[in-house]
C-alpha cells in the first residue's frame, strides 16, 4: 500500500500525495501514479514518494518503472526497509526470483515487521515493569530449513561485553549461529549498563555519545540487507520507570555488534 509518509516541505508536494494516496486506495493508480510524478517535480529528493510511485507502477505492471523508483527509494533512504520491500516485490514480479530471495518478498517483510515489533514492545513492557532487560539476541528462523531442535530462537549474550575478548567471541559464535540456522533476521536487545559505551574497543569514547548519562537499552536489528540501530531512553517519573521514544542512531558509529549477515551479493558466506 501506498505510505502517508513525513509532512513535506512547503505543503505541495503533500498535497499532490495525499490525492495520490486516495486515488490509489480507489484503485485508481495511473491516476495515482500521474499525482505522485507531480510531488516528485517539486520534492524530487522524497523517497516516500518514490516509493508509492512504485507501488503504483507495479499494479498497473509498468515493472521497469517501479524498479526504477524502488531503486530510488534506496538511494535516497538506504536506511529505510520499505525500499527493499518494493524491490523484492517488484523482483519477484518480474520473475527474477533468484534476485528478489535477497530482498524478500511480501510475506517475507511482514514476518520480519512482526518480529521486530513484538521484539521491542516485549522489550518496553520488561523495561516498565522490572526497569531492566536481559541482553540477548532473538532470531527469526526459517520455518523449513532451521532445525529447530539444534538452534533457539534467543540466544542469552549476558558475558559478551565483559572484556574486548568475549566481544570478540560471542560474535564470531552469532554470525556462525546465523548462517547454520538460517536465520533470516535478528534482534538484539542490550541494557547500557552493561556496555557503558559500545564503542570503547574501538577508541572513539563517549565523545561519539550525544544523549547523555540517559539510562536505557539498545535494540540492534539486523537483516541481510537492513542494519538499525535503536537507543530507548528511561527516566524515573512519580515512582514509574517509562521508556521515551526510540532514538534511531547511526549504526556505523554506535553498533552494539558487528555486521551478523554477509550482505547480498557476497561471495563469501
Amino acid at each position: 500500500m501506498a505510505e502517508k509518509g513525513a509532512a513535506a516541505s512547503g505543503g505541495g508536494g503533500a498535497a499532490l500525495k495525499d490525492q495520490g494516496n486516495e486515488f490509489f486506495k480507489a484503485g485508481n493508480h495511473l491516476k495515482a501514479a500521474a499525482l505522485y510524478t507531480q510531488a516528485i517535480k517539486l520534492e524530487p529528493n522524497n523517497p516516500t514518494l518514490y516509493s508509492n510511485r512504485a507501488a503504483a507502477f507495479l499494479h498497473l505492471v509498468k515493472l521497469s518503472k517501479a524498479l526504477a523508483d524502488a531503486e530510488m527509494t534506496i538511494t535516497l533512504k538506504p536506511q529505510w526497509e520499505k525500499g527493499y520491500f518494493r524491490k523484492g516485490c517488484i523482483l519477484e514480479a518480474m520473475e527474477r526470483y533468484d534476485d528478489s530471495a535477497k530482498f524478500g518478498a511480501e510475506e517475507l517483510w511482514q514476518d520480519i515487521f512482526s518480529f521486530l515489533v513484538d521484539i521491542m514492545e516485549s522489550a518496553i513492557k520488561a523495561w516498565h515493569e522490572t526497569g531492566k532487560v536481559d541482553p540477548r539476541v532473538n532470531f527469526l528462523l526459517d520455518k523449513l530449513k532451521t532445525q529447530t531442535d539444534k538452534y533457539a530462537p534467543v540466544v542469552n549474550i549476558d558475558k559478551a561485553f565483559e572484556s574486548p575478548d568475549t566481544h570478540s567471541s560471542c560474535f564470531t559464535f552469532l554470525r556462525q549461529y546465523a548462517e547454520e540456522s538460517f536465520a533470516r533476521a535478528s534482534c538484539l536487545i542490550a541494557p547500557k549498563d552493561i556496555i557503558s559505551y559500545p564503542q570503547v574497543w574501538k577508541g572513539q569514547g563517549s565523545r561519539k555519545w550525544k544523549l547523555g548519562h540517559s539510562d536505557g537499552f539498545f535494540v540492534q536489528f539486523e537483516s541481510p540487507v537492513l542494519r538499525k540501530l535503536w537507543f530507548i531512553p528511561s527516566s524515573t517519573e512519580k515512582g514509574r520507570t517509562l521508556c521515551r521514544n526510540p532514538e534511531d542512531l547511526d549504526i556505523s558509529a554506535h553498533e552494539v555488534l558487528p555486521r551478523l549477515f554477509k550482505e547480498p551479493g557476497s561471495n563469501v558466506r
